[in-house]
């Protein structure tokens, strides 16, 4: 007769495992970038008596703008070389850099005062404060590599017509009120040829965008009009989040408004702290 009784699973309960075994956590994310106060060290302060000037300048524009939107720009042409490093040394470096390509082409790099970006190219060395720089958008979508919507699809392309004509769609119905519109390939199905077939038929921009927290956001943009390509890596560099987006600039790489008044109140402190 057989009895309902079952004997447990051996391997199973205490004293089953060794006493040495640890449990192994996936490791955290670390290295995010944040604003840590820096005060450059100054023997003589009349000796950068011109990058203070420019520091007072760049904190009014950072208020001005906060309140009223828009953008300002301070010249750094002027500057001698002992201004020059002393600004590039309180401005330091945050999270996102950019690269402009055209005529000139010019380097972005954003400060740890977000929405305080340092420009720089052939004729070209100048602060801009705003929510991204004005380059930025206005060069961002001329091509570099043309796009080929309609190019026929090699063996595999399977979804990828589909979601190219929906970001032409919304490409070509976008106004600066429409919502931003997310195409999310790692929710999606599609195949390795799919990706590489978007990525071709949308072509090349004229802006890449870099922007670190935790992990790296890469973004660049189209050759089709408010179409940007925005990879979200992790710490290990693997891809997490794949999207195309429709949008005039993708948010992760923008300052808002509450950014600006505080980095005006703490470029203030450091020029407090130095007079």
């Amino acid at each position: 007769m057989q009895t309902p009784f079952v004997l447990p699973p051996t391997g199973f309960g205490p004293g089953t495992q060794a006493e040495d075994d640890t449990l192994e956590y996936i490791a955290l994310p670390s290295g995010m970038r944040t604003y840590t106060p820096h005060t450059p060290e100054v023997d003589d302060p009349a000796s950068v008596a011109p990058a203070l000037a420019v520091l007072h300048q760049i904190a009014h524009a950072c208020d001005t703008v906060a309140e009223g939107g828009g953008r300002a720009q301070v010249s750094l042409a002027e500057l001698s070389d002992v201004a020059r490093k002393f600004l590039a040394d309180t401005l330091g470096q945050g999270e996102v850099s950019m690269k402009l390509r055209g005529v000139p082409a010019i380097a972005v790099q954003e400060s740890v005062f977000a929405g305080v970006w340092v420009l720089r190219g052939a004729g070209v060395d100048m602060c801009e404060i705003g929510p991204v720089p004005e380059q930025a958008v206005a060069r961002a979508h001329v091509p570099q590599r043309a796009a080929t919507p309609d190019a026929p699809g090699a063996p595999g392309v399977v979804n990828a017509p589909a979601l190219l004509e929906e970001l032409m769609d919304k490409s070509r119905a976008w106004t600066r009120d429409a919502p931003v519109h997310v195409v999310n390939l790692t929710l999606l199905p599609h195949t390795p040829e799919d990706l590489d077939h978007m990525a071709m038929a949308m072509g090349d921009g004229a802006v890449t965008i870099l922007s670190r927290g935790y992990g790296n956001c890469r973004i660049t943009a189209a050759a089709v009009p408010h179409v940007w390509r925005v990879q979200f890596f992790n710490s290990s560099d693997t891809l997490i989040l794949d999207t195309w987006e429709v949008t005039e600039m993708p948010e992760v790489a923008i300052a808002a408004s509450e950014d600006l008044s505080d980095s005006a109140a703490r470029i203030r402190d450091v020029i407090g702290a130095i007079q």
